[in-house]
């Protein structure tokens, strides 16, 4: 698979309206079920984590996709599209996106859906881990 692929599937969710512990492209999503839904898409061994809170906490987040057959943390300064990005807003890590270029991909609460915007500095800042889906080329 290519970097190409993923942000293909990521863009394919766009607009799909954000609620919490959503898993269904078109109809429901959260950070997470993005993720899910990317990974299926592109046919990646991923293990879903259900009934987290909105809020996670006790690096939750960071410990599944720590634990995820299919993927791999890279250093920060490598990321590139296609990448997982686990972000931290306060306290724990609690937001997942998926890296485009310039761009960021996610489901953000505060916007109601899926949605593409560019990277700002200060979304640059929130990443804490970068994940890479194994075998990209």
């Amino acid at each position: 698979m290519s970097a190409d692929d993923i942000l293909a599937a990521a863009r394919a969710c766009l607009d799909t309206p954000f609620l919490h512990q959503g898993r269904i492209p078109g109809r429901a999503l959260d950070c997470a079920g993005l993720i899910v839904a990317v990974a299926q898409a592109i046919g990646a061994d991923y293990r879903d984590v259900a009934g987290y809170g909105r809020s996670p906490s006790g690096n939750l987040l960071q410990s599944a996709l720590d634990e995820q057959p299919c993927l791999h943390g890279v250093p920060i300064l490598e990321r590139q599209p296609g990448d997982v990005l686990l972000m931290r807003f306060t306290g724990d890590p609690q937001h997942l996106a998926i890296d485009a270029g310039a761009n960021l991909i996610h489901s953000y609460a505060q916007v109601g859906k899926v949605c593409e915007h560019r990277m700002a500095d200060v979304w640059a800042a929130r990443i804490v881990r970068v994940y890479r889906f194994k075998d990209t080329v």
